[in-house]
């Protein structure tokens, strides 16, 4: 678009983008974007984290807790496998099967339990 030369780029509704956003600012009640001290320190905080995050050593850390998390994870339902019956007994079940198999066979236990 080709401007005269009786209108300045900043005479434009785009030329006005940080006074456009103080006084949306101001209307929604709030302070101007990025003058609140609290709110720079939520972006350094923020920065410093995701700069710690992106290092290998964090990502390793990171890596190793999540599969130590996993295994726990698959040992527990294993264990909850084991007390399950099933025919065979050496059937392999998902992990919805194994959940679903063990709400059915706790409601059978205490169905037998009222008798």
């Amino acid at each position: 678009m080709m401007l005269s030369g009786d209108h300045q780029e900043s005479d434009l509704p785009w030329g006005h983008t940080d006074t456009l956003l103080e006084s949306l600012g101001a209307q929604c009640g709030s302070m101007p974007v990025g003058t609140q001290d609290g709110e720079t320190k939520a972006r350094s905080k923020e920065e410093k984290r995701r700069k710690r995050r992106a290092t290998a050593k964090y990502r390793s850390a990171h890596a190793t807790r999540e599969r130590v998390r996993v295994v726990a994870f698959n040992v527990a339902f294993a264990e909850l496998r084991k007390l399950l019956p099933t025919l065979p007994p050496d059937k392999k079940l998902s992990k919805i099967e194994i959940l679903r198999l063990a709400i059915c066979y706790i409601s059978y236990l205490d169905h037998v339990l009222d008798i």
